[in-house]
């Protein structure tokens, strides 16, 4: 009972819940500024396993219907 009410004022209030488990790894793209371009969120778990950092260059390919993001090497 508690749950349903807590539940109905985090809708009313607008208040953002927790994502569930399965739906973790679905993100929305989203138009940068100026429009010339498209960003979307990495789910810090992968960022930490990769060992990225902020601002770290990474190279972005194409392949078929596949976006690919490798690690930039001199």
């Amino acid at each position: 009972m508690c749950f349903a009410i807590f539940k109905a004022v985090q809708v009313m209030c607008g208040m953002k819940t927790r994502r569930r488990l399965e739906n973790r790894n679905i993100r929305k793209i989203t138009k940068m500024a100026g429009g010339a371009s498209y960003g979307l969120t990495l789910p810090i778990e992968f960022v930490r396993k990769l060992g990225w950092r902020e601002r770290q260059k990474v190279v972005v390919s194409l392949r078929g219907k596949v976006i690919s993001i490798k690690d930039w090497k001199k």
